[in-house]
């Protein structure tokens, strides 16, 4: 179910609203890059993360989610922040139900899960906040929740707090196939990033790539960009 303000257009969702922009290709060039990473061993599981908050980690989860979706793979998102979580604002969806119920009830997450805005996508937000988020991630219940949703979607694309806030996407780290730690330019210092690293690795995690985030792209680029497919659309119309 959506939530009342559903019709509000969401532009952190870029890659469904706009993916002709410059951002939703860069998205695109990820999916790809991620293509390359698991040649020798597949990721179908993948934990975003970031050092600290506000580096546009759920940001960067669900749109990389939509762009596997849009590349025709059966993608679930799902929310493991379970302290603040974001994933169902992104989509403007309710929260009454979702991954928390699942773990302490028993019930199966697709059927609490939400049809996503495009095509093969499924949502499976967070669900009610618990008191005790760590222990809940840390569980046997979780771990034995990845295959089974894999035996369902092609891929799962897993939101998490920040690595250096708390222990939870460490914990969960050791469960899941790949990591992509997202920092954001001209905020995250390099010490802090390392030691998010430095985190990861002790957990035995597989960091399988970085997202720098929040770029700024001097304006005479995103007109060379837009002009090029501009370009490249009325070429299509005239074929």
């Amino acid at each position: 179910m959506r939530s009342k303000n559903s019709h509000k257009e969401n532009v952190a969702l870029i890659t469904q609203r706009h993916p002709r922009s410059a951002v939703a290709e860069a998205y695109r060039t990820l999916r790809t890059n991620l293509g390359f990473a698991s040649v020798d061993h597949a990721c179908r599981s993948i934990l975003v993360t970031s050092p600290g908050p506000e580096h546009g980690k759920s940001t960067t989860a669900a749109n990389l989610a939509i762009v596997l979706a849009q590349a025709g793979q059966k993608v679930l998102l799902a929310d493991c922040d379970l302290r603040k979580p974001d994933i169902h604002r992104l989509f403007s969806l309710d929260n009454a139900a979702g991954l928390t119920n699942t773990l302490i009830q028993g019930r199966d997450p697709v059927e609490l899960a939400h049809p996503g805005p495009v095509k093969n996508l499924t949502v499976l937000t967070s669900g009610p906040v618990p008191p005790n988020p760590a222990e809940l991630l840390g569980s046997d219940r979780v771990r034995s929740l990845w295959p089974q949703l894999l035996e369902r979607f092609d891929s799962v694309i897993i939101d998490t707090p920040p690595v250096l806030a708390v222990t939870d996407s460490v914990l969960l780290s050791r469960q899941i196939d790949g990591v992509i730690l997202v920092v954001s330019a001209g905020v995250s210092r390099v010490e802090v990033i390392q030691q998010a690293k430095e985190q990861l690795a002790k957990a035995s995690a597989r960091i399988i790539g970085v997202v720098l985030n929040k770029v700024k792209i001097p304006s005479r680029d995103y007109h060379y960009y837009y002009d090029y497919h501009r370009d490249e659309e009325q070429e299509k119309i005239r074929f």
